[in-house]
C-alpha cells in the first residue's frame, strides 16, 4: 500500500485488513450455535502465542533493575509447568491462582498455568484475607502462586482449603509459614514444558469481575476469546494506518508499553500484557503508580503506549515534574475502565509532541475489547467511547425487551463477539441473564449516532431518576469536570421521599485551588438543564475511592459523604 495510500473510512479500512490473503484476514465460524466473525490466522490456543516467544533475545520485562528476555521468561515458565504437572498433579481444566502485586513471576505464571491446559485464577491483590478466603472456595484452585504479601494473607485459608502455596520473593526469612514452598525450589530451569492436550474451547482464564456491590463474579474466558482477543487489538493499529491521511506516519519507534494497572485487571492482562508477550513487544512494569516515576520511565525506555484510567493521565498532566521530561514517544495515551471527561482529551492532544488520546469500550466479559476511539475522532467526538463497526464486534441498542431501536434513541447496550466470555464460573443464573443467545448484555445504557459513534449514558442500574426525569451521570459529571478547578467527580442518586431520588456529587479539587458549592452550581445552570443540576455536593480534598481496576466505589458514596 505503501506509495499509493489514501485515507480510508472505517469500513473500508476494516474491509483492507480483514480481506482473503491478509494477516487479519476474518470469516464466519459457528461454535456452540453461535455464529461470529473470527480471525482466521489466529492460533488454536494461547499455548501457540507463548510458544512464538521461544528463543527470541530481545527485552520482554523491566521490572525495577532487573530485565527479562522472551526466552528468559519462557524458560522460567517451562520449569513451573513441569512442577506444577510432575509435583502437584496439575491436570487440564484444574484451577491454579495467582495473587501477587505486578511482578515478572506473575507473567511467568500466567503462561505456564495456560500452557499445562489448567485456568489461571487472577486474584485481586488488594484483597483482604477473607476476601482471598471466598475466591479461593469459589473457583477451587489446586495450587496459589502468591508474593510475601498475599501468601501472609492467604495462607490460612489454604491450609483451610487444603491449597499448596508457591511462594514469590519471600525474602531472606529461614523458614516459611506452613505449606508455603519458595519459587526457587519449586521453579528450577531445565525442565521441559509438557505436551497437554488442549482445545480451543476450554477454560484458560477466571477473572473476578469488580462489582461495586455483592461478591464478585467468576468471569471464565477460553483459549478462542483471548486468542481471538489478541488478534483484534493487533488489527486496530493496522485499521488506524489504513486511515491515515497520506505522508502521515507513525512514531517510527518500537512499539513499547508501560503497565500502569494490575495484571490482574483484564486490561492489564490481556491487552497490554498479553499483547506484548504474543508481538514481543517492550513491557516496562511499575512497582506502583507514581506519576513521576512513570514520567521518567517513559522518557528511559522510549514508551509508546500508555494503557490506564483516566485519572492516571490526569496524574501525569497535574505532574509538576512534567515538562522536565521527554514524553515524544508515546503515539497513544488512553485506555479504558471509565469515561474520560471531555476537557482531558482535549488536554492530552494539546499536551504530547506526537500523543494522541484514545479510549476503548471494554470489559471483564468482553476480555477489554470493543469500540475505539482514538484521535482525531475522539477530539471531534471527546464524549463518545468508541466507533462502530469493529473488525469482529457486533454492537446493538436494545430496549427492555432485547428489540434494537432507532439510531440516536438510548437503550442498552448488547455486543456480540469470540471476544466474550463463555459464563460465570459456578453461576448459571447470572449467566443465563447476562449471555442471551451469543449476545451480552453489558448493563450499560447507551445510544449510537449515525455515523456509528457509541455514547455511554449510565449504567443501567445506576441512572438516576428524579421526578419522573432520567438523568445520566456521565453528562452531569463532564459538565462538572469543564470547571478548572475540579480534578475528579462523581454524580450519583440519593433517596428523597418526593421525587424519588435527588441528583448527588462528590468533587475532588485540584491542589490549590479553591471552589464554592454555589459557584460550582452556578458554573452547571448554564450547562445543564435544572433537573440535572446537584442539589446535593461535597467538596473534598481526598481522592475519591475505586476500586483496584480504578472504578469509582459510587454505590458507598451516599454514606460516606451524605449520611
Amino acid at each position: 500500500m505503501r506509495g499509493e495510500h489514501v485515507a480510508h473510512s472505517l469500513p473500508e479500512a476494516i474491509a483492507m485488513v480483514s480481506a482473503p490473503g491478509m494477516p487479519f484476514e476474518t470469516t464466519e465460524v459457528t461454535v456452540a450455535g453461535v455464529t461470529t466473525r473470527q480471525f482466521v490466522n489466529a492460533p488454536a490456543t494461547v499455548r501457540g502465542f507463548f510458544d512464538l516467544a521461544r528463543g527470541v533475545e530481545s527485552t520482554f520485562l523491566v521490572y525495577e533493575d532487573e530485565e527479562w528476555t522472551f526466552d528468559e521468561v519462557m524458560r522460567e515458565a517451562d520449569a513451573l509447568g513441569h512442577a506444577l504437572v510432575t509435583r502437584y498433579g496439575v491436570r487440564p481444566g484444574d484451577r491454579v491462582a495467582i495473587a501477587m502485586r505486578n511482578l515478572p513471576e506473575w507473567v511467568v505464571a500466567f503462561a505456564a498455568i495456560l500452557s499445562v491446559g489448567a485456568v489461571s485464577v487472577s486474584l485481586n491483590a488488594w484483597w483482604t484475607s477473607e476476601e482471598l478466603a471466598y475466591a479461593i472456595d469459589d473457583a477451587g484452585p489446586v495450587v496459589l502462586i502468591a508474593d510475601a504479601e498475599r501468601a501472609a494473607r492467604a495462607v490460612e485459608p489454604a491450609r483451610r482449603a487444603g491449597v499448596p502455596i508457591v511462594g514469590v520473593r519471600l525474602g531472606d526469612e529461614a523458614e516459611p509459614a506452613p505449606g508455603v514452598t519458595p519459587w526457587r525450589d519449586v521453579v528450577v530451569r531445565g525442565a521441559a514444558m509438557p505436551d497437554v492436550p488442549i482445545g480451543p474451547d476450554d477454560d484458560a482464564t477466571i477473572l473476578y469481575t469488580s462489582g461495586t456491590t455483592g461478591r464478585p463474579k467468576g468471569a471464565v474466558s477460553t483459549h478462542r476469546a483471548i486468542t481471538q482477543t489478541i488478534m483484534a487489538f493487533a488489527a486496530g493499529p493496522a485499521i488506524i494506518d489504513a486511515r491515515r491521511e497520506p505522508g502521515e506516519s507513525g512514531s517510527g519507534l518500537a512499539p513499547c508499553f508501560i503497565l500502569v494497572v494490575p495484571l490482574f485487571h483484564v486490561t492489564g492482562c490481556i491487552p497490554v500484557m498479553m499483547s506484548c508477550f504474543s508481538w514481543h513487544f517492550k513491557l516496562v512494569m511499575m512497582h506502583r503508580w507514581e506519576p513521576e516515576r512513570a514520567l521518567e520511565l517513559i522518557e528511559r525506555h522510549r514508551v509508546t503506549s500508555f494503557v490506564g484510567v483516566p485519572t492516571q493521565s490526569w496524574d501525569l498532566l497535574e505532574s509538576p515534574d512534567f515538562s522536565r521530561y521527554d514524553t515524544s514517544s508515546l503515539s497513544s495515551i488512553g485506555g479504558g475502565g471509565a469515561p474520560a471527561p471531555p476537557t482531558l482529551v482535549e488536554r492530552v492532544d494539546r499536551a504530547f509532541v506526537k500523543g494522541r488520546p484514545s479510549l476503548a469500550y471494554g470489559m471483564t466479559e468482553t476480555n477489554a475489547y470493543g469500540p475505539g476511539n482514538f484521535g482525531d475522532d475522539y477530539v471531534s467526538h471527546p464524549t463518545s467511547t468508541g466507533r462502530t463497526p469493529t473488525i469482529v464486534m457486533d454492537v446493538e441498542i436494545r430496549d427492555g425487551a432485547g428489540r434494537p431501536v432507532s439510531v440516536g434513541d438510548a437503550g442498552e447496550i448488547w455486543v456480540s463477539s469470540p471476544t466474550l466470555i463463555r459464563g460465570y464460573w459456578n453461576q448459571p443464573e447470572a449467566t443465563a441473564d447476562t449471555l442471551v443467545d451469543g449476545w451480552l448484555r453489558t448493563g450499560d445504557l447507551g445510544r449510537l449516532d449515525a455515523e456509528g459513534f457509541l455514547y455511554i449514558e449510565d449504567r443501567a442500574k445506576d441512572m438516576i431518576i428524579r421526578g419522573g426525569e432520567n438523568v445520566y451521570s456521565a453528562e452531569v459529571e463532564a459538565a462538572i469536570y469543564e470547571h478548572p478547578a475540579v480534578y475528579e467527580a462523581a454524580v450519583f442518586g440519593l433517596a428523597d421521599e418526593r421525587l424519588g431520588e435527588e441528583v448527588a456529587c462528590v468533587v475532588m479539587l485540584k491542589s490549590g485551588e479553591q471552589l464554592e458549592v454555589e459557584e460550582l452550581r452556578e458554573h452547571l445552570r448554564v450547562r445543564l438543564a435544572a433537573f440535572k443540576v446537584p442539589t446535593r455536593i461535597v467538596l473534598t480534598r481526598e481522592p475519591l475511592p475505586r476500586n483496584p481496576a480504578g472504578k469509582m466505589l459510587k454505590r458507598q458514596m451516599p454514606e460516606q459523604y451524605f449520611s
